[in-house]
């Protein structure tokens, strides 16, 4: 309950809330394209140095386990969410095969909160497992555009696709910001430290604020997302994804830490690299439908009430 708590009356969770009630009650509150696009630049570099730094003082160890589970959770996961759309929501097949991508990928800001409750609570982990968050951006988008079939989709999507999948903006620089961070080491990230590292909580608060006005748009936009089925599956699909990702976590040994992590990002829902593989692949399908399920119920869930279930449930089954 503490867990719960301080949660819920931490600073980014209540900058979200602001935002969605901003959202809801249609303030004029606006953050512009250009300032949310530095703050999530900000942020994937940030959380990449901050895990190649790690990665040069702790090594790869168990993260390679974490690794492979987490590849395997990805393409896996979107399979689940498929099914369970085409049975709980009146979705055609293109967009519940579009949504259910979002739910192999995965939420960077997800993983910095539970980050972030993992540290304040005194739980050890791996910095470094911001390099299983980067792997697991890719392969749901291609387990997705299978699922969705080729209706609908542009007729040559193939070279656009593989640069948004394989050379898309998330990827790159989580992934370089990490070199880079592995290469600099204790030394190089101490100096940086003041830029990167300090101000990232504030950081993510603007940035959750952005997200809340977001999710709020969504949710008034497209009211089939708030349908009982809809608001059932942005609930039940991450809690699934955490249980995979528990036992996932079992399987490998991972410690309790590293163990919350591979949980989250398995629950969690992408807003960055899938959407941007959609529209290129199926452009008639409405950006509203997914992006409003991913923020508007499946992130929201996972912040107020996922991160700590997560934290709690891990310690329970893995502390020794």
């Amino acid at each position: 309950m503490d867990l719960v708590l301080s949660t819920l009356l931490s600073a980014p969770v209540l900058f979200f809330a602001l935002g969605l009630a901003g959202a809801l009650c249609t303030v004029d509150v606006r953050v512009s394209e250009n300032f949310s696009k530095g703050i999530s630049l900000y942020l994937l570099a940030a959380i990449g140095l901050k895990g190649g730094v790690a990665i040069s003082k702790e090594g790869v160890g168990e993260i390679l386990g974490a690794s492979v589970s987490g590849v395997m959770l990805s393409f896996a996961m979107p399979v689940i969410a498929f099914l369970l759309l085409r049975m709980m929501t009146s979705f055609e097949r293109r967009e519940a095969g579009a949504i259910a991508a979002h739910y192999g990928s995965i939420s960077i800001v997800t993983f910095i909160a539970a980050s972030t409750v993992l540290g304040e609570a005194g739980i050890v982990f791996a910095a470094g497992m911001v390099a299983v968050a980067a792997l697991m951006e890719a392969p749901a988008i291609a387990s997705g555009l299978a699922l969705s079939g080729r209706g609908g989709m542009t007729p040559a999507p193939g070279r656009q696709i593989l640069k948004v999948v394989v050379f898309n903006e998330s990827i790159f620089l989580i992934l370089g910001a990490m070199v880079i961070g592995a290469l600099i080491g204790a030394e190089g990230g101490a100096i940086v430290a003041p830029f990167f590292f300090d101000p990232l909580q504030g950081v993510l608060c603007l940035f959750l604020l952005d997200m809340g006005l977001k999710t709020g748009d969504g949710l008034r936009r497209d009211r089939r997302v708030l349908s009982p089925g809809s608001l059932s599956f942005g609930v039940i699909m991450p809690m699934s994804g955490a249980s995979l990702g528990l036992v996932a976590a079992f399987m490998t040994g991972l410690s309790v830490g590293n163990a919350v992590l591979l949980m989250t990002l398995a629950a969690s829902a992408s807003y960055i690299a899938v959407p941007a593989a959609m529209r290129i692949a199926m452009p008639d399908v409405n950006p509203a439908i997914y992006t409003a399920l991913s923020l508007g119920i499946t992130f929201p869930f996972n912040i107020i009430i996922g991160i700590p279930a997560y934290a709690w449930i891990a310690g329970t089954v893995l502390a020794p």
